[in-house]
């Protein structure tokens, strides 16, 4: 049986959809804003839209593709205050808003354009495109393929094409806070040919992204401190934080020792632990595996390990091998 269309939708069409005159956006703002918040509150139960889906909103303004999610706008700052279904969803949307900007692979982080700011009281993005009307109906139409696919589990939604001037007060559009902000890397792999939704293909990438994405000569620096369990200790680390994997951003506890040689796995798996332990990873049940994250409570500790090998108070490494 088919969805039974929101007022949104039917209001939308009624106006003319992405052509719709500026007259009518008065209403079709608050039916957008009503819409969002509806989202926000079904996305914090365990499955979101099933009743009716949820809306996403794209549209092309002033050089830029906008796109507003039922998400809060604080994720900017914080990848801790989004549970995993929000954080899918906000990953999916940058990838799409991105691809359909067509910017080409970034040759230095300086050149990740990502903006994220709010409207309603909703997190908002935006990103520049050479031809933004193209740019906003390519990620609308994707975005639409990806919910049809049903990507990301436990969710049914839509996105609507809608007329600049209902997302025009997006307000407070700024870079996402860190380096290796999720959404940050979630533009750097979609550039690089990827898609953030498939850890495979983040993996793949890892190198090309903390080239990218970590201060200069950090890299090197885990890699050559000359303590062997602070070295491993430090490279987990990086690793996660090159791919984004702070707050609901997670990834298989197994995988900690990926990368390593074979004598070093089983140091992988304790040091892992001892993290876990220091509260520096913080875990997330899933169904048959043990899945792990960067706690954004730790930043700091994190970074000065990651950047400086200054261990953590709390931090009690196993000894180093025999």
């Amino acid at each position: 049986m088919a969805d039974v269309p929101s007022e949104l939708e039917l209001a939308l069409a009624d106006a003319g959809g992405a052509n719709a005159p500026r007259d009518s956006s008065a209403r079709l703002r608050n039916l957008l804003s009503a819409e969002l918040r509806r989202g926000f509150v079904e996305l914090g139960e365990s499955r979101t839209g099933y009743d009716m889906p949820i809306a996403v909103a794209v549209a092309a303004h002033d050089g830029e593709v906008l796109a507003a999610l039922p998400i809060s706008p604080e994720l900017r700052a914080d990848p801790g205050v989004v549970g995993e279904r929000a954080g899918a969803l906000a990953a999916a949307a940058v990838e799409h808003v991105v691809e359909g900007a067509s910017p080409g692979p970034p040759r230095s982080g300086d050149e990740l354009a990502l903006r994220l700011g709010e409207l309603h009281g909703m997190l908002a993005l935006a990103y520049p495109a050479a031809e933004p009307e193209e740019a906003a109906e390519y990620a609308n139409e994707a975005l639409a393929a990806e919910f049809e696919e049903r990507r990301i589990d436990r969710l049914r939604a839509c996105s609507h094409l809608f007329p600049g001037h209902v997302l025009e007060a997006v307000a407070d559009l700024r870079p996402p806070i860190g380096a290796t902000h999720p959404l940050r890397v979630a533009e750097a792999v979609t550039r690089l040919g990827g898609s953030p939704l498939d850890e495979s293909a983040v993996e793949a990438l890892e190198q090309q992204l903390l080239n990218l994405l970590e201060p200069s000569g950090a890299v090197s620096r885990a890699h050559q401190d000359p303590d062997p369990v602070r070295r491993v200790a430090r490279r987990i680390l990086q690793r996660l934080d090159g791919m984004g994997k702070w707050g609901s951003y997670h990834t298989a506890f197994d995988h900690l020792a990926r990368g390593f040689a074979g004598h070093e796995r089983a140091l992988a798996y304790e040091v892992g632990e001892a993290l876990l332990a220091a509260g520096l990873l913080e875990q997330k049940p899933s169904v048959g595996q043990r899945h792990v994250y960067l706690s954004p409570r730790r930043s700091g500790d994190i970074r000065r390990l990651i950047d400086d090998g200054e261990l953590p108070p709390g931090l009690v490494l196993p000894p180093t091998p025999g």
